[in-house]
């Protein structure tokens, strides 16, 4: 699979500016850097961003995730390795990186509203928004998993 277009290249503006929004999210300290982790693995495996996933993987594993729980995020709802907290955190992903025609259910909401304050609800739904749109850019561009990780920091993760 060969990279289509480089947006950092292209957009540089845009690309920073975006970059600057996703990392006020992770700045705020409203939720968990786990559960930001998390949330990043969950929506890249939805949609299918290979490269997106790679690096939420290896940052996840250079932060100290515990790698049963990384393979365990695929099958979140079966798995015991995650809180209430946590638990709340995916089905809120899942609610919004696949929107139902219908709406986001009731049954989703009173989920995460039963774990988290209104603001951290309101952080959590921007995170979830930052990597759906990261996960459509770099999927879009076909951007090649691994390509970043020096510039970023990720081998150190030792994972090759």
């Amino acid at each position: 699979m060969t990279q289509r277009i480089n947006a950092l290249a292209q957009s540089p503006e845009l690309f920073k500016k975006f970059v600057e929004f996703s990392m006020q999210i992770k700045k705020s300290g409203t939720i968990e850097a786990s559960i930001l982790h998390l949330i990043d693995i969950r929506a890249s495996q939805m949609n299918g961003c290979g490269f997106c996933l790679d690096m939420h993987v290896k940052e996840a594993k250079i932060d100290g995730e515990r790698e049963l729980r990384v393979h365990h995020v695929a099958v979140w709802r079966e798995s015991p390795l995650f809180s209430p907290r946590e638990r709340a955190a995916l089905a809120w992903t899942e609610a919004l990186t696949r929107l139902p025609g219908h709406g986001v259910p009731d049954e989703a909401y009173e989920q995460v509203r039963a774990e988290l304050s209104e603001k951290e609800i309101s952080d959590l739904s921007f995170a979830i928004m930052a990597i759906n749109a990261w996960n459509r850019l770099n999927v879009g561009f076909r951007t090649t998993p691994g390509s970043a990780d020096k510039a970023y920091g990720l081998d150190r993760a030792k994972l090759d």
